[in-house]
């Protein structure tokens, strides 16, 4: 991210969103009714099967057209593999993943490109379409929205749990049906006029990509660390353990110097910073549309839908955690 803040930026009247606002995909309008939604992600396996690998990269892919409130149209694959090492087989599953996420998307896999790579790397390009007038942006938070969270926490911690066989089967079991869910609410929630601003919440944790937001919008935040939702409290067992993925530590530090913690513990900051694999969207929603919002995620079948705090006017972008559990 700092090297990209370094970087000319781009001037086009049809950009509406570029890469000056850190946000999860970019945005291209093509005329007053329709633009573009572009974005890219890959990453290296996190589970053992490689089928499921497969449609969790591309669940996490696919969800930063959807966390702009579009709908994805084409996608490519893009492969990285040590040739002489992974068998066809274990390939060809990872792609069968990846092509029945994709079409579970109702989008379509149009190609891609593979590469040798000294470790497997998968992922998809994906281009999808939304309503310049109803996008969501993670410039588009205003004060005393109400922040709602669709996914828990704690993948980033459970999949290092797996690597270190550490994982009981139910916890893995959770941890694969939240990362393969597609985030398919974010479109229909823009679509409906629900939803303006709010985000996705993958490798920065929910803390570094609130910050993005709160920076974009330049407002301040306020979280209950009480309210946010843990995929299973086996999380908190293997934090103790100090099973704790290095990108979190790293987005842990990052956070602290935009934070403001009060009575939180340490097992709780590590959770709200932790890396996650193709997490929820952190919606920012209106009072008064908060019952049509909670209508439509319940409806949408989302794992989760809870108000974790709200955005605040704050002259400099920071976030205020508190845990008000009583």
């Amino acid at each position: 991210m700092q090297v990209l803040r370094q970087l000319p930026q781009v001037r086009d009247s049809n950009l509406l969103v570029g890469a000056a606002t850190a946000d999860d995909a970019g945005v291209y309008r093509i005329d007053p009714g329709r633009a573009l939604v572009q974005t890219v992600d890959f990453f290296t396996p996190i589970v053992d099967d490689p089928f499921v690998y497969g449609q969790i990269a591309a669940a996490n892919a696919l969800s930063d057209v959807y966390a702009m409130g579009g709908r994805p149209l084409t996608a490519l694959n893009l492969l990285g593999v040590p040739a002489d090492v992974v068998p066809p087989e274990i390939i060809k599953a990872i792609l069968r993943g990846g092509a029945a996420k994709v079409k579970q998307a109702r989008c379509v896999l149009v190609g891609g490109h593979t590469i040798r790579n000294p470790a497997p790397i998968y992922g998809l390009a994906v281009t999808g379409l939304v309503h310049p007038r109803r996008m969501i942006t993670n410039a588009g938070a205003r004060p005393g929205d109400l922040l709602v969270l669709t996914k828990p926490l704690g993948t980033g911690i459970i999949t290092t749990g797996i690597k270190r066989e550490l994982t009981g089967r139910a916890t893995v079991r959770k941890a694969v049906a939240s990362m393969g869910a597609l985030n398919v609410v974010g479109a229909e929630l823009a679509e409906r006029g629900l939803v303006r601003g709010g985000t996705d919440v993958t490798g920065y944790g929910l803390l570094g990509h609130l910050s993005s937001m709160c920076r974009a919008s330049r407002v301040g935040a306020e979280i209950d660390a009480s309210r946010v939702p843990v995929l299973d409290e086996e999380v908190f067992r293997l934090i103790a353990k100090g099973c704790i993925p290095g990108g979190s530590n790293e987005n842990l530090k990052t956070a602290d110097e935009f934070t403001e913690w009060t009575g939180v513990t340490e097992a709780q900051k590590i959770l709200l910073a932790d890396a996650q694999t193709s997490g929820g969207l952190l919606l920012c929603v209106r009072p008064r549309s908060l019952g049509d919002v909670l209508k439509v995620l319940k409806k949408g079948r989302t794992l989760c839908a809870e108000v974790v705090g709200r955005i605040i006017s704050a002259g400099k972008p920071k976030i205020l955690v508190a845990s008000n559990r009583q």
